[in-house]
């Protein structure tokens, strides 16, 4: 009689279940909250650079709506906050590479 050996899971499938974070680009994407209209005591200032440096990339840009999830009124204030900055030296215009 040969003897049979039964494979009890397979390891294959490691990590593509549901909220094993595996991704694969399928499906909508989470929708992304604006951080100023889910908390309304944060205030959208030029004088809050450490606030604004979220905002802009390594490179100096300012990061668009679709990455940073801003509504489009908050994002405008972003941009106004983040210029006027800018012109006061509180933040760089571009960032130098070494």
């Amino acid at each position: 009689m040969a003897r049979i050996e039964v494979d009890e899971g397979d390891d294959r499938d490691e990590g593509r279940g549901r909220g094993k974070g595996g991704g694969g680009g399928r499906g909508a994407p989470r929708r992304k909250v604006c951080r100023f209209c889910a908390e309304t005591t944060v205030v959208i200032d030029y004088k809050n650079a450490q606030l604004l440096r979220g905002f802009i990339t390594d490179r100096g840009k300012m990061v668009p709506r679709r990455i940073s999830g801003t509504c489009a009124r908050h994002q405008r204030a972003v941009s106004l906050a983040v210029r006027r900055a800018r012109m006061l030296a509180l933040m760089p215009f571009t960032v130098t590479g070494e």
